[in-house]
């Protein structure tokens, strides 16, 4: 009996061909013909989920696409959204799932492709099946999670809203925290890149688990840095002490009005925890006046003032050491 045939290297017409599930069939302009779009908006729509803009003869678009822009017309038609919203979401949709997808990728093939040698025409093919038995199983999770992170959101923003007379505030008050491992640059230099990678996604584990334990929201990771919000100071101090395990730390945390805008924060409350950050010393959480005031009453924790120091846009701030209490 004959051997099977070996298979080469895959393809990116194989790839697109497993992953989207149909093949290119339009131009550009034909896909916005075939969906009722005008061709200027189908390209604006295009740019702001993160892809590269294409010649007009290029054949890329296949009918999945003509059904997700006729969805996008009968949002249009109906007047739910207009064109502004629709190319705001399809920007955020674009950012999110291009990292998502990014690090799925990564994640994979760092799990199934050998570590220190040139993975061979086998070990790609190997992944792409792979990739093709779990994708069904991956998309109704991923569908699932969205659903339950909207409605976190949502709850959230609820909460927000019960204490403002605005249903959706411009300027919130939460508590804003930066975590920053010590000496990173440093390390770095030291580490070869598989203990640095391992250093980096173990730091950013740990601050994502503690920060969903208190309910609070990790709104992004910088590398050697992780920035998050919660409602309460007693919340965001929860999570500052849980993440202090070792000298490897430094935390800044600060209470106030701070700016929501797409998906991230900003605000003199945001520069102040960053500054806070920058005063510490390894193995310290620093806290701003509000947060020592709010936190002095609790049981739990235990706050010291220390010397005023300057901060810098900020002029000169009373900084507190934060610990959780021995008793």
């Amino acid at each position: 009996m004959d051997a099977p045939e070996a298979r080469g290297r895959p393809t990116a017409e194989e790839i697109d061909r497993l992953l989207l599930g149909m093949p290119a069939r339009y131009t550009r302009g034909e896909v916005a013909a075939a969906a009722g779009v005008p061709a200027e908006l189908s390209e604006r729509i295009w740019r702001a989920l993160g892809f590269a803009s294409l010649a007009d003869d290029a054949v890329v678009f296949s009918d999945g696409d003509v059904a997700a822009l006729r969805r996008v017309r009968t949002m249009l038609d109906s007047g739910l959204l207009d064109e502004r919203t629709v190319i705001r979401m399809s920007r955020a949709l674009g950012r999110t799932t291009a990292r998502l997808a990014q690090w799925q990728a990564e994640i994979m093939i760092g799990a199934m492709l050998p570590p220190d040698e040139e993975p061979s025409d086998e070990d790609l093919t190997r992944v792409l099946d792979t990739a093709g038995r779990l994708l069904p199983d991956f998309e109704r999770v991923l569908v699932h999670v969205w659903r339950a992170q909207l409605a976190a959101a949502g709850t959230r923003l609820l909460t927000v809203a019960e204490s403002h007379s605005e249903p959706l505030p411009t300027r919130v008050s939460l508590a804003v925290g930066f975590a920053d491992l010590v000496s990173f640059t440093r390390r770095a230099s030291e580490l070869a890149e598989r203990e640095l990678a391992e250093l980096v996604e173990g730091f950013e584990a740990r601050a994502a688990d503690a920060v969903a334990a208190h309910g609070a929201r990790l709104v992004k990771t910088l590398g050697d840095e992780v920035l998050f919000t919660a409602p309460t100071p007693a919340q965001a101090a929860a999570i500052a002490v849980d993440l202090m395990e070792s000298d490897e730390l430094r935390i800044g945390l600060a209470y106030g009005p701070v700016l929501p805008i797409l998906g991230d924060v900003f605000g003199t409350t945001v520069n102040l925890a960053a500054r806070l950050t920058s005063i510490a010393r390894p193995g310290t959480i620093i806290v701003d006046s509000g947060m020592a005031e709010d936190l002095g009453d609790r049981p739990e924790f235990e706050v010291r003032r220390i010397r005023r120091r300057p901060a810098r846009g900020l002029g000169v701030v009373q900084p507190h050491v934060l610990r959780r209490s021995p008793h």
